[in-house]
């Protein structure tokens, strides 16, 4: 999905009310977001914060790194908050063993889940209805030593099919396969528990995007759906979902 595709609903600050479209069982709804912003923006974000989120932030060795979180953290509570009708600062949030974050029962969720991903500016949530979901983005980088870290991590099919592709579209494909692999482990809610080469995924700038096969468990790559993402120029994104037959909506936060 291009950028080019999204529609635009456009918030003066953090404290104004969105009114996104309805969330059916059957959609998934993903939300695109710079985290370049001024202080006065940030300030908002951080006055819906919780104070561990506040704490965190100020944990943060770089000033950058630190901006960032609070506008990840203060976008994310004010499209939840949007989603479920509710003050953004009064959302309650729980983590998994593994760390997935979840709305505490408290938060009155009506089966709202969510998964969200930052890279180098850019910012992708995710949400669905009673259906798992995980998303991942990532920043193309042409430095990047992507034959040798597909050999490390991705199964012998998938650095087979690298290798086989164009030197031009080469990058591309590896990062292709690095967050659909990643959208996937975050849907399941494993982290690294899960070895990445014991699953595979479509990784051609060609192809559509799936979930190809899953060691010892022949139905599961049924189970999901992976789509591509196209945030902003540059990044690669991808989001997983449990289902089939789903529709997949996407916004622009600016």
């Amino acid at each position: 999905m291009t950028p080019r595709e999204f529609d635009m609903i456009v918030p003066r600050s953090s404290n104004r009310s969105l009114s996104p479209p309805r969330l059916a069982d059957d959609e998934a709804h993903v939300w695109t977001a710079g985290l370049e912003w001024g202080p006065a923006e940030l300030d908002e974000f951080l006055e819906v914060l919780s104070p561990d989120e506040r704490s965190r932030a100020m944990r943060f060795r770089f000033e950058r790194d630190r901006k960032h979180y609070l506008a990840a953290r203060g976008i994310l509570r004010n499209i939840l908050g949007a989603y479920l009708d509710r003050p953004p600062a009064v959302l309650q949030f729980a983590y998994s063993a593994r760390g997935k974050p979840s709305l505490a029962a408290d938060s009155e969720s009506s089966g709202l889940c969510f998964n969200l991903s930052h890279s180098q500016g850019i910012a992708l949530y995710a949400l669905t209805r009673n259906r798992e979901i995980g998303v991942d983005v990532e920043r193309v980088r042409a430095d990047f030593p992507c034959e040798r870290i597909a050999e490390r991590f991705f199964s012998p099919v998938e650095v087979s099919k690298l290798r086989s592709l164009p030197g031009s579209v080469r990058y591309e494909a590896f990062f292709n396969c690095w967050t659909r692999k990643e959208a996937y482990i975050k849907a399941i809610g494993e982290g690294l528990l899960v070895a990445l080469d014991r699953f595979e995924v479509s990784l051609a700038p060609d192809e559509e995007a799936a979930l190809l096969s899953v060691a010892d468990d022949p139905q599961e790559a049924s189970r999901w759906t992976i789509k591509n993402l196209s945030p902003a120029p540059g990044y690669v994104g991808a989001v997983a979902v449990k289902g089939r037959g789903l529709t997949l909506r996407s916004w622009q936060w600016k």
